[in-house]
C-alpha cells in the first residue's frame, strides 16, 4: 500500500509549530486538529510556522522541548525566522533517572556477524590500517615524503580522479589556439579516470598519514590531549600498527604518547616504532629507518584476515554536518532507532557534539544511569558553554548560515533534532574528550558540534564505524573508520550520490517508516564493517583528520 505524502508535520504532541514538508505557498488552507487557517506567507519545505496567534515572548516548543521564544506577536500561520524567534532554552538540574525504554525487536539481528579483525585485547575492527603519525608539526614534511615514497608504490593511491587528465585536454585546447569561450565550452567527460595498482599486501586496507597542526608551541593541556587522541588511534581495532615520527624537543613528547597508550590498552602488543629526528640525525638516516619499519611492520599487519564477530563488537559513531530541517525528523531518529537496536544487540553508540545537545540536557542527564554520570555530563555542559560565553560565543551561536537558511533557526532547534541520533536507551556513560567512549551501550562524548573535529574525536575514542547524517551534503570521511553519510532528503542525495551513501528523503516522502529506513542502514552498515561494500568517504580517499584544541570551537 503506496504511503501518503504529508504537507507539514507536528513532531511533537506539545509543539506549537508545524513543519512544512513541501513548499506552500501563502494562503495555504491548513487543517490541524479540526482548525482550518491560512498561511500568512509562503513557508518553504523544512520551515515552520505557528498553529495560534501568539504574544511577544510567548515560548516555542518543537519536540517536545522549549526551542525559543518569539520577538513580537505573530497570527498563526506565520513563518518563524530570525526575526521574529530567538534562542531559548530549559534550564536543567539532577533529577531522577529515567532509565524506561522500549527495546526495539532485534530477533532477525540477534545471530547475524560481521567480518572484522580481531585484535589480542578483545576487540574487531572494520578494517586493517597501518598509521604514519607526526607527533608535532615540524615533521609533517618528512611524513609527506614517506607518503609519497610508500602509497603508490604499495597499491594505496585512492581511485578516484586527480582531475590531471582534465588538465592535459585543456592543455590541448589551447596549445590549438581555441577561445576563452571554446575552453569553457570543453567536454571534459570523457577524460580518463587514474586507477590505483593492486595492493602488495592484500589484507591490509590502507597506510593512512595523519598529518596534523599541533604539538608544540600552543597549551600544555592541548599538546596532552593531542597524545591522547593519537593514542586513541594507535590502540584502535581498525589499526595494526604505526610508525610515529617525532622531532624530540616538543611538547607532545613521545614518553606521554606512550603513557597514553597504556592507559588505554595495559597489554598493548603491536608493532610501534617511533623515531625522534634530533636523535637519528640526517633526515636519510630517519627516513630509511622509517621506511624498512613501516615495510616490516605492513609484513605483520598483513598477517591478519578478517573472521566472524558479533554485531556486539560494533561501535558506532553518530554524527551530523550541513543539517536541515528535515534532519530531526527522518535521518536523525533513523540513527536512533540504529542506536537503540546496536545497544539491544550489546554493541556500543557514542553520541557527541555537546553544543548541539543544548536544551535536551535535562532529559538526557535523566537518561544516565547513575547521578554520578549524570553529574558530569552537566558540568561537561555547564563549563563548554561558560567557556564559548567568556569567549564572547555561546551554544545560541552553534547555527551556521546553511543550517538557518533550512529552517534551523536557533541552536534549541537544531540540537533537539539532533540528539534524536542517540535513540532512547540509557547513557551508560559520559567521556571528555579525549577519553575512551566505548562502553556497551550509549555513551555521550564531549566533542564540538564541528563535523570534522567530532568525527575525528570519536574515533579516537573507539568508533569502528561513523553514521554521518546531512541535509545540505557534506563530504566528511576519516582516515581508519567508514563514514557512512544518510541525507535526511531526497534532492541532496540525488544532487550529492558521489558522497551519500543512504537516502533517508523516503521517510519525508512517505515511502518509509523510521523504523524501515533503520533496518536498511544497519544491513549496509554490516556490509561496510565487512568489507563488502565501501563508503562513498573511503572510496574518495577523505581522511580529514582534525585535533580539537580546548580552546572555542563549536
Amino acid at each position: 500500500m503506496e504511503k501518503k505524502k504529508l504537507a507539514y508535520l507536528q513532531i511533537h504532541p506539545k509543539d506549537n509549530v508545524l513543519v512544512a514538508l513541501r513548499d506552500l505557498p501563502a494562503g495555504y488552507e491548513v487543517d490541524f486538529e479540526g482548525k482550518q487557517f491560512p498561511l500568512i506567507e509562503a513557508v518553504a519545505a523544512k520551515h515552520k510556522f505557528t498553529i495560534s496567534d501568539m504574544h511577544k515572548d510567548d515560548e516555542v516548543y518543537m519536540y517536545g522541548v522549549l526551542v525559543g521564544k518569539v520577538n513580537y506577536d505573530l497570527t498563526k500561520g506565520s513563518l518563524i525566522n530570525v526575526n521574529n524567534l530567538r534562542h531559548a532554552s530549559d534550564d536543567f538540574r539532577l533529577g531522577k533517572r529515567n532509565l524506561g525504554w522500549s527495546k526495539p525487536d532485534v530477533s532477525m539481528y540477534k545471530d547475524k556477524t560481521f567480518l572484522g579483525f580481531h585484535r589480542s585485547n578483545g576487540k574487531v575492527g572494520t578494517a586493517n590500517h597501518w598509521l604514519v603519525i607526526p607527533l608535532v608539526f615540524c615533521e609533517s614534511r618528512n611524513v609527506m615524503t614517506l607518503k609519497n615514497a610508500l602509497e603508490e608504490k604499495l597499491g594505496y593511491q585512492v581511485e578516484s580522479k586527480d582531475y590531471a587528465d582534465e588538465v592535459d585536454v585543456m592543455i590541448a585546447k589551447f596549445q590549438a589556439g581555441a577561445s576563452v569561450d571554446e575552453l569553457l565550452d570543453v567536454d571534459l567527460s570523457a577524460a580518463k579516470a587514474n586507477k590505483s595498482k593492486s595492493r602488495l599486501f592484500e589484507n591490509v586496507d590502507g597506510i593512512k598519514f595523519l598529518n596534523h597542526e599541533m604539538g608544540c608551541g600552543g597549551t600544555r593541556l592541548d599538546s596532552d590531549a593531542l597524545c591522547g587522541l593519537l593514542a586513541g588511534y594507535i590502540t584502535h581495532p581498525n589499526v595494526a600498527g604505526a610508525t610515529v615520527l617525532s622531532l624530540g624537543c616538543q611538547h607532545a613528547q613521545a614518553s606521554i604518547l606512550k603513557e597514553e597508550i597504556q592507559k588505554r590498552d595495559p597489554q598493548f602488543d603491536k608493532p610501534l616504532f617511533i623515531f625522534e629526528q634530533q636523535f637519528e640525525g640526517t633526515e636519510q638516516e630517519l627516513m630509511q629507518k622509517a621506511i624498512k619499519a613501516t615495510f616490516a611492520g605492513l609484513s605483520l599487519a598483513n598477517a591478519h584476515s578478517r573472521q566472524p564477530a558479533g554485531l556486539d563488537k560494533l561501535c558506532v559513531g553518530l554524527e551530523c554536518g550541513g543539517s536541515d530541517g528535515f534532519s530531526g525528523i527522518s535521518a536523525n531518529p533513523a540513527l536512533g532507532y540504529v542506536s537503540d537496536m546496536l545497544v539491544s544487540l550489546g554493541g556500543s553508540v557514542i553520541l557527541s557534539e555537546f553544543p548541539e545537545l543544548c536544551g535536551v540536557e535535562q532529559e538526557l542527564s535523566d537518561r544516565c544511569v547513575d547521578e554520578e554520570t549524570a553529574s558530569r555530563f552537566m558540568s561537561l555542559m555547564k563549563t563548554y558553554n561558560a567557556k564559548a560565553e567568556a569567549d564572547g560565543s555561546g551554544f545560541y551561536m552553534n547555527p551556521s548560515p546553511g543550517n538557518i537558511r533550512d529552517g534551523l533557526i536557533t541552536d534549541a532547534i537544531k540540537s533537539a533534532g539532533a540528539a534524536k541520533k542517540g535513540g532512547t536507551s540509557p547513557v551508560v556513560a559520559v567521556r571528555d574528550y579525549p577519553e575512551p567512549a566505548s562502553d556497551p551501550g550509549l555513551n555521550l562524548l564531549c566533542t564540538p558540534g564541528n563535523d570534522v573535529e567530532s568525527t575525528t574525536a570519536e574515533v579516537g575514542s573507539g568508533a569502528n564505524v561513523v553514521l554521518f547524517t546531512t541535509g545540505l551534503g557534506t563530504p566528511t570521511g576519516n582516515p581508519i573508520a567508514p563514514v557512512i553519510k544518510v541525507s535526511s532528503n531526497t534532492k541532496i542525495y540525488e544532487k550529492m550520490n558521489d558522497i551519500i551513501d543512504i537516502n533517508c528523503g523516503t521517510i519525508i516522502d512517505g515511502e518509509e517508516t523510521i523504523q524501515e529506513a533503520a533496518h536498511r542502514i544497519l544491513d549496509y552498515v554490516i556490509d561496510v564493517a565487512s568489507g563488502e561494500k565501501m563508503a562513498k568517504a573511503v572510496v574518495l580517499g577523505q581522511d580529514d583528520f582534525i585535533p580539537w584544541r580546548r580552546g572555542v570551537s563549536l
